[in-house]
C-alpha cells in the first residue's frame, strides 16, 4: 500500500497553525496538523486586543479555529511529533505514536516558549549541567548519571535518547501522558521511571551534582534535563539543519515566511516578537498559501 503523502503539514496547534491550515487547505492542499490543542499557550488565555473582537477566551478561539480548518479539509492528529527528516524530496516526521508520515513541505508553528521547572538551581546550573535540549547535548554526558524531568513526549523520547549515551537515566514526572507506541519503548528500555516524584532542587558547586526531590531523597547526577510537553525549535530544527537568529530561540524566516530549508516554513511565535496572535495569524495566513503553492509544484516536478 502506498504511504500517503500530504502536501502541508503543520506543527503546532496554536492560531498561526490554524491560520495556515485554513489557507493551505482552501487551495486545495493535502493538511495535516499535529500537536495537541492544550499545548498553545493562548489555550489559557483571555484576549482582548485582537481586532474585531471583544474579550474571548483562547480555548474559544482554537477550537472555532480548528472547526473552520476541518471545513476546509484540515486533517488532525492530537500527537507531538519527535523527529523530523529530510528522505529523498520529502520530509519525514516521526510521531509519538510510532507512525511515521511523510510531507512535500512542513510549516513549524510550535511557539517559542520553553516552560520551566522553575526550581532552585535551575537557572544558575543552565548550560552548566542543566539543559533543554537532549537532541542538543546528550553527547556531553557520556558514562554519566542523568536526571529527566516531564512525563510527555518531549521527555519520554529524551530520556530513551540518553540511554545510548548516559549510564544511568532517571525520569521523574507526575504521571506518564504519551501515546502507546511511546510508551512501548520506554518499557522495553533502561530508562529508571519515577512516577509521581517530582524535582524539588537542582544542587551543586560549579556543575550539577545532586537533585533533591519531593519525597526527600537526594540523587547525585551530572545532568538535568528539562523536556516539558513537545518537542522545542532547537530539537526539531536541529536534524534539519534550519537557520535560527543569535538568539537560538526564533526560526530565521523571510516575508514569505520561508526558512533556508526549501519546503520549510515558520509562523508564529517561533518566528520571533512581538509574541501576539495577530501577527502569528498573518504569518499563517502566508505561510499556509506559500507551502501549498510550492507543493503544488512540487507534485508537478516530481
Amino acid at each position: 500500500m502506498k504511504d500517503t503523502v500530504y502536501d502541508v503539514t503543520i506543527l503546532g496547534s496554536g492560531p498561526g497553525g490554524l491560520q495556515a491550515a485554513i489557507h493551505a487547505s482552501r487551495k486545495k492542499a493535502a493538511v495535516l496538523m499535529l500537536g495537541r490543542i492544550d499545548n498553545s499557550s493562548l489555550y489559557w488565555a483571555h484576549v482582548e486586543n485582537y481586532c474585531c473582537q471583544l474579550t474571548i477566551s483562547g480555548e474559544e478561539i482554537l477550537k472555532t479555529g480548528r472547526e473552520q480548518a476541518q471545513q476546509f479539509g484540515t486533517q488532525f492528529r492530537d500527537e507531538d511529533v519527535l523527529s523530523i527528516e529530510a528522505k529523498d524530496t520529502l520530509f519525514s516526521i516521526k510521531l509519538e505514536s510510532g507512525d511515521t508520515i511523510l510531507s512535500k513541505t512542513v510549516i513549524i508553528a510550535t511557539g517559542s516558549s520553553r516552560t520551566k521547572l522553575k526550581v532552585p538551581g535551575e537557572k544558575e546550573f543552565l548550560g552548566k549541567g542543566v539543559s533543554y535540549c537532549v537532541d542538543c547535548d546528550a553527547g556531553f554526558f557520556k558514562n554519566e548519571v542523568v536526571a529527566v524531568a516531564g512525563g510527555r513526549s518531549a521527555a519520554v523520547h529524551g530520556a530513551v535518547t540518553l540511554t545510548n549515551f548516559a549510564s544511568e537515566v532517571h525520569l521523574y514526572c507526575d504521571a506518564l501522558d504519551v501515546a502507546e507506541g511511546l510508551r512501548q519503548e520506554l518499557d522495553t528500555s533502561d530508562v529508571i521511571v519515577h512516577e509521581g516524584v517530582q524535582i524539588e532542587a537542582i544542587n551543586g558547586e560549579n556543575a550539577v551534582q545532586s537533585i533533591r526531590l519531593n519525597d526527600g531523597a537526594t540523587q547525585n547526577v551530572s545532568g538535568v534535563f528539562i523536556e516539558l510537553g513537545a518537542k522545542g525549535v532547537l530539537e526539531l530544527t536541529a536534524m534539519l539543519g534550519v537557520q535560527l537568529d543569535d538568539t537560538m530561540k526564533y526560526i530565521k524566516a523571510d516575508k514569505k515566511q520561508r526558512t533556508n530549508i526549501p519546503g520549510i516554513y515558520g509562523a508564529g511565535d517561533i518566528c520571533g516578537p512581538p509574541l501576539q496572535m495577530a501577527k502569528a495569524v498573518g504569518e499563517g495566513c502566508v505561510a499556509g498559501i506559500e507551502a501549498a503553492n510550492y507543493a503544488k509544484k512540487h507534485l508537478n516536478t516530481n
